[in-house]
C-alpha cells in the first residue's frame, strides 16, 4: 500500500530585519493587515494561544478563516499552530493541518522559513496545496517588503520586557 505524503508546503525567504520584528508581524493585528490583508485577527502568542485569521468573503482563497491553537512559541525563533483549519468562504472546510514559522539569524538579515502540512492528499487538499505553493511565496514576498520598507508592527505582549 503506498504511503499517504499528504499536503506539505514549504517556502523560505531571506528578510533584512530582527527575527523578533518578523515574526512579532504574524501577531501584529495592523501588520497582519498590512502584509497578509487580513481582515480580522486573534492571535495569542503562547503555548494553547488562539490562531486566528479572517479574510474577506472571496471566492477561493480570497476570501475565509484559518483557525488552529498554538502549540510553540519562542519569540523571533518560531511559531507552530496545530490542529488548524481552513474554512473557505464557500466550500468545505480543509484540515487538520499544521503551521510552522521558523526565524534564524543569517548576517543582518533573518532567514524565515513556512511549513505548512496536512494528512489528507484528496483533489480538494491538492488544489488548496498548489494555491498554497504560490500563495505563500507571494505573502513572504509582500512581508519582505513590509518589513524592509521600515515599517515595525507592534510586539506581542508576550514579547515585552516587564516593569516594575
Amino acid at each position: 500500500m503506498a504511503k499517504n505524503k499528504g499536503l506539505r508546503v514549504e517556502r523560505a525567504v531571506r528578510i533584512i530585519g530582527a527575527p523578533t520584528r518578523v515574526l512579532a508581524a504574524f501577531f501584529d493585528a495592523r501588520a497582519l493587515a498590512a502584509w497578509w490583508g487580513v481582515l480580522r485577527s486573534v492571535t495569542t502568542p503562547r503555548p494553547l494561544g488562539v490562531y486566528a485569521l479572517e479574510w474577506g468573503d472571496g471566492k477561493g482563497l480570497d476570501g475565509g478563516v484559518f483557525h488552529g491553537t498554538v502549540m510553540e512559541y519562542r519569540p523571533g525563533r518560531e511559531l507552530f499552530v496545530a490542529n488548524a483549519y481552513w474554512l473557505p468562504a464557500s466550500g468545505e472546510a480543509l484540515g487538520p493541518m499544521g503551521l510552522e514559522v521558523t526565524c534564524r539569524v543569517d548576517g543582518p538579515a533573518t532567514q524565515v522559513r513556512v511549513r505548512q502540512s496536512g494528512a489528507d492528499d484528496g483533489a480538494l487538499w491538492k488544489r488548496y496545496q498548489d494555491d498554497m505553493t504560490s500563495g505563500w511565496g507571494l505573502s513572504l514576498d509582500a512581508l519582505k517588503r513590509y518589513i524592509e520598507d521600515g515599517a515595525t508592527p507592534r510586539r506581542p505582549a508576550g514579547d515585552l520586557p516587564r516593569r516594575a
